[in-house]
């Protein structure tokens, strides 16, 4: 027997098809080093080190072995600093990230890369038998749609990386809305912030510390330009991004979709207006305002312009008027008393989405932000800027996913990739 040698079936109700959840055997023990869930990472920018790397390191039950980047210098800040941490050499370097997918020593990974790449490593690290933390948000709806598919088949775990549901501002608005203590919901607004204008480039020759066509991957060929694979640049670029919307939106409106208890489904209806940055390679929405319409008459406002999150019922009103920064409400109370013990308790973990994942490898639940929640989130995302290349409103059937009265949007729920990469069978 090899070391993934404990099998838990999960039963497809329909058909009664039973699918391996596969753990490996260095789970089933205490924490002593050969009994701790193994960590590839793979992106070590600024986030992925400062954010994700740091977390893993400090979680006592898991061990980082190996850290991959296209950018040569920050694969070995990388290295150096797991090294350095753990006191040993434990830790490798990998240039291409697929050496990591075919290691057999490795449990799961951590994805903190460049949004075109998120949707395309998760599926190539679950279909070689890991369990996959990747930072958010996916680049089409039929990205999302087959991660979220990919993962109910398999069994495997998946988190989408964002700290909301672990934090107390965000848990408490939504558990305050779903137990009806500001009466039926009416009325959700949001703001998020605003992209850059940043100026158009020349092309320019590539650094030799970077593999460009790596990073690249299944996007479009472009020319390199000097900050086109910054953090902030690439954000605002079609081929690989959705824009400042899509980054944040990916918080708030999580929150938003929680707390209306459609964080499963979706809205019926989406109209937006937005400003780009005419002349630009930065091509996303700076500015924009859009209008999502629920099935249950809830409209959800959001506008560029901040980081707020309010909620609007029959019997009053709470929110938040700018990120993790206090509660307010139209009676203290509301937020302020707890919900009782046979109120609607959500699922959250205090100690954040790294803590939730590794602790959901071991159990093999879902974890606070699945696959489907966070595909249903994204979904928002994307309907809004196709709403606004389009300037025209979207009727959206969130059951079958599907745009039903406009062949141009629905054309944009998915992009080609560049070959050779392939999202089924890369």
């Amino acid at each position: 027997m090899n070391r993934r040698n404990f099998i838990k079936s999960t039963t497809i109700a329909s058909g009664m098809i039973s699918f391996p959840n596969i753990i490996p055997a260095r789970l089933l023990g205490k924490n002593s080093p050969s009994n701790k869930i193994t960590v590839g990472m793979i992106g070590t920018g600024n986030h992925g080190i400062h954010r994700n790397l740091n977390m893993f390191l400090r979680q006592s039950d898991a061990k980082v072995l190996a850290v991959s980047d296209v950018f040569k210098s920050r694969m070995i800040k990388a290295h150096k600093m797991t090294n350095d941490y753990y006191k040993n050499n434990d830790c490798s370097m990998h240039s291409d990230f697929r050496e990591i997918l075919d290691r057999d020593d490795i449990d799961t990974v951590m994805i903190s890369t460049p949004d075109h790449w998120h949707a395309l490593m998760s599926s190539m690290a679950i279909r070689r038998g890991k369990d996959v933390i990747c930072e958010k948000p996916t680049l089409t709806v039929a990205e999302g749609r087959y991660i979220a598919n990919l993962v109910k088949d398999t069994g495997r775990i998946f988190q989408t990386s964002t700290e909301d549901r672990s934090l107390f501002i965000y848990h408490r608005l939504a558990e305050v809305v779903r137990n009806g203590r500001i009466g039926k919901l009416k009325e959700i607004k949001v703001t998020l912030p605003a992209g850059k204008r940043f100026p158009n480039e020349n092309e320019s020759k590539v650094p030799e510390d970077l593999n460009y066509d790596l990073w690249l991957g299944p996007a479009p060929k472009s020319p390199y330009t000097k900050n086109r694979t910054e953090q902030q640049h690439w954000r605002h670029v079609w081929d690989y991004s959705g824009g400042k919307f899509t980054d944040w939106g990916m918080h708030q409106l999580d929150t938003a979709q929680w707390a209306n208890n459609t964080e499963k489904t979706g809205p019926i209806k989406i109209s937006g207006k937005g400003n780009i940055h005419e002349g630009s390679m930065y091509n996303t929405f700076v500015d924009y305002k859009i209008k999502y319409l629920y099935a249950n008459d809830v409209q959800l406002s959001v506008s560029s312009g901040g980081t707020s999150i309010h909620f609007y019922g029959s019997d009053g009103w709470c929110g938040s008027r700018s990120w993790d920064s206090g509660l307010e409400a139209s009676k203290i109370d509301i937020v302020k008393e707890p919900i009782p013990e046979n109120g609607l308790h959500l699922y959250t973990c205090k100690g954040g989405e790294h803590r939730n994942f590794l602790d959901c490898v071991k159990s093999r639940k879902d974890p606070y932000f699945p696959a489907e929640i966070g595909h249903r989130c994204a979904t928002l995302c994307h309907l809004g800027n196709i709403s606004m290349r389009l300037n025209t409103t979207l009727d959206w059937d969130p059951q079958k996913e599907i745009i039903t009265n406009s062949n141009q949007g629905s054309s944009m729920l998915s992009r080609k990739m560049r070959k050779p990469w392939n999202l089924e069978k890369s």
